[in-house]
């Protein structure tokens, strides 16, 4: 989970109590004493049932703690059922509004930020939600059984402070324009939560105890292997706060699940379920047919978005000694045909992927100013000279160029890096072959990873691919026991400490981190620190090129591809959603959040 998307940021030197929200850049765009957002109908009725299915790779849950390292969870658990102390609006980034906290302050030296608490806050066993509740959440996801991402994320939190019942303040190493947004989008559960007999067990034996979080919706009935029930909590504390009027508005979230993507396309067709995101350009372009959706039932959707297209990309772990030189790292990309791939197995669907930023602020291109030349100079020599030229472009293999070029190219790198082909295999100096191991958990994965094997095998290297269990899969990502795989790294508008977790040199070391690729860079950490340690915009845009730069031409990374729109299938006789999405919003979560149940249902009176 990446906590660093809900929205608030430090600003100074503030009036005290009068903060209904924090912009990290400029005005909110929501007043104080606002009605709702806009982007919600406050007149949606309650009532009905919508049917999901998992989101997740899992194909099971075992456990409803989602913070603990061991088992897997259900899908959209704590989206349903913890509140934080702050919450994002979904048609703007870099601005955070009060959920469980009426108001905020961030001390003039930005070493502090201070919420207090809304009285009517509830927890789902009806006791009030205080101050000592959000000291413990934090103390406990701060403990040593959950996962090692949210040490990172949080280490220049200082501590908490209980100032009184309602009132917490949470002080902070250095001043950070990040931590206040960070510190507020924690998720908040009761004191109670794993309680037996009096006694507190410890946080990693706390597996099917039922979550006391604040959040709109309690587990409801559970088939364990088949399906989870959540239902709205009909006295749920915030049903009228204007941050969540017109959210939350189905009785009912029942989330199936189903043992592969065949078995959920053809429930999809079946009625089972009543809405689906699609990720496989092949399923959305030839499979997405049938009676239902030619009878209008179910209807295929592409809703454009304006999220950053974060960096889905072949992850090659610099653990593994072949692929520790730079060179050998380069090589492999230029391997990859993706304009052949985009033709013939996505059907035109995505575009390539390119740095760290995608669709962002802080997106990179050109050579480096003065500014980021000023934070690259001193860590020179732990940075590749071709990041102090231009930004990284993808290979390509339309237009002027040719995939013979680029295949020449990587030859040469190869041979510059000590390999040699002999007798059709490439060996180094000691007459070891290049071989790799691909790793995924999902088989379909082959016809993806097929073309760029064969390519890789024109210049002597095998890659072997290697499908594991899903619990397997996470073991090893978790020990980070595998060359290459392949990871969806989303993106995010307002970086910042998170990067430490998936690009620093102390979570390269620590299990269970996100630095999946092994990075152990002094100049990557420096970057990192300039971005958190930014006050101003103009201080930020320059360490995030500087840290897009000295990545991507480190080439951890194989960019794969993204796409501009959420494809999604849905069921127009049963739900009912507002006319446009917000631009911010995933899939999913605008149906869960704003979508409402159509009564009578049938197709009369359907959205198409």
């Amino acid at each position: 989970m990446r906590l660093w998307l809900s929205c608030l940021l430090w600003m100074c030197a503030l009036p005290a109590w009068a903060a209904h929200a924090y912009a990290l850049w400029g005005t909110p765009r929501y007043a104080a004493g606002f009605a709702h957002f806009d982007y919600v109908n406050p007149q949606a009725p309650k009532g009905g049932e919508l049917r999901l299915v998992s989101n997740l790779r899992t194909s099971t849950f075992d456990k409803y703690n989602p913070f603990t390292i061991k088992g897997s969870a259900p899908a959209y658990l704590s989206q349903l059922m913890f509140d934080s102390l702050l919450i994002g609006a979904l048609d703007e980034t870099a601005t955070g509004y009060g959920l469980l906290a009426e108001d905020v302050q961030v001390a003039p030296d930005g070493l502090s930020a201070t919420f207090r608490l809304r009285p009517e806050a509830r927890f789902h066993h009806g006791k009030p939600v205080l101050a000592q509740d959000v000291k413990h959440s934090f103390d406990t996801l701060m403990g040593p059984h959950t996962s090692p991402a949210y040490k990172t994320l949080l280490a220049e939190v200082a501590g908490v402070d209980v100032l009184d019942d309602r009132t917490v303040r949470y002080r902070f190493k250095t001043p950070n324009r990040e931590l206040p947004l960070t510190v507020g989008g924690l998720p908040v559960f009761s004191r109670d939560w794993g309680v037996e007999n009096g006694k507190a067990k410890p946080f990693d034996q706390v597996v099917t105890d039922i979550p006391l979080g604040s959040g709109p919706y309690r587990i409801g009935p559970v088939r364990f292997g088949k399906d989870i029930t959540y239902e709205r909590d009909p006295n749920y504390w915030a049903r009228d706060l204007n941050v969540r009027r017109g959210t939350a508005n189905f009785d009912r979230i029942v989330v199936k699940i189903y043992k592969d993507n065949t078995a959920r396309l053809e429930a999809l067709k079946a009625g089972e379920f009543d809405l689906m995101r699609f990720f496989s350009a092949g399923d959305w372009a030839r499979r997405v047919t049938g009676r239902k959706f030619d009878s209008g039932e179910l209807v295929k959707g592409e809703f454009r978005h304006q999220l950053p297209s974060g960096f889905q990309s072949y992850v090659l772990n610099t653990r593994r000694p072949l692929l520790q030189d730079v060179r050998v790292r380069e090589a492999l990309g230029l391997a990859l045909d993706y304009e052949w791939m985009n033709r013939q197995l996505f059907y035109g669907a995505y575009q390539r992927v390119n740095g760290l930023f995608g669709n962002t602020a802080c997106e990179t291109s050109g050579t480096p100013s003065a500014a980021e030349l000023a934070l690259m100079e001193p860590w020179r020599k732990h940075i590749p000279a071709a990041a102090f030229g231009p930004m990284t472009v993808p290979p390509r293999t339309d237009g002027d160029s040719s995939l013979r070029a680029n295949l020449r190219r990587a030859q040469a790198l190869l041979k510059d890096a000590g390999w040699e082909v002999q007798d059709g295999v490439l060996r180094n100096a000691r007459g070891e072959p290049f071989v790799l191991e691909y790793m995924d958990s999902n088989e379909g994965g082959i016809r993806t990873i097929s073309p760029w094997a064969r390519n890789l095998e024109k210049l002597g290297i095998t890659l072997r691919f290697r499908s594991v269990d899903f619990a397997l899969y996470q073991q090893r990502l978790q020990k980070f026991d595998f060359d290459v795989t392949s990871l969806a790294f989303q993106g995010t508008h307002n970086p910042g400490q998170e990067f430490a977790d998936m690009f620093g040199s102390q979570a390269a070391d620590t299990e269970d981190s996100g630095n999946f690729a092994g990075v152990k860079n002094p100049a990557v950490d420096a970057m990192i620190r300039a971005m958190t340690g930014a006050r101003s915009e103009q201080e930020l845009l320059p360490a995030c090129h500087a840290l897009e730069r000295i990545i991507a031409h480190s080439h951890y990374l194989v960019p794969q591809w993204t796409a501009s729109t959420h494809r999604m299938a849905y069921n127009t006789w049963r739900l009912a959603r507002p006319e446009k999405m917000p631009p911010y919003a995933s899939g999913e979560g605008w149906a869960i959040d704003t979508w409402w149940a159509r009564s009578p249902a049938g197709p009369a009176d359907a959205r198409r």
